[in-house]
């Protein structure tokens, strides 16, 4: 399985976190594994809901979560944002 790493900021604990995405992956099935992910090891001040969303960090974009990591053309590199 390809994947691409990318470099995810989450504002509301101010961290940024390396990772790695399987590129025939759904954007919701992204978001909700990092959800939970990233719930847990913050020790509470991330709080997954169903309200999350997956940005490009630069723009703002808000990506679409029914495509894939390769159709948003998510390359390694790039920079993503969980708020």
């Amino acid at each position: 399985m390809e994947k691409v790493l990318v470099e995810i900021y989450i504002p509301v604990i101010n961290q940024y976190y390396d990772v790695y995405l399987p590129l025939i992956s759904k954007m919701y099935e992204i978001e909700e594994l990092l959800a939970a992910a990233f719930s847990e090891i913050s020790s509470g001040y991330f709080v997954a809901s169903e309200d999350i969303v997956i940005c490009e960090k630069n723009t703002g974009r808000i990506y679409d979560v029914n495509k894939s990591v390769m159709e948003l053309d998510i390359r390694n590199g790039s920079k993503l944002m969980l708020i």
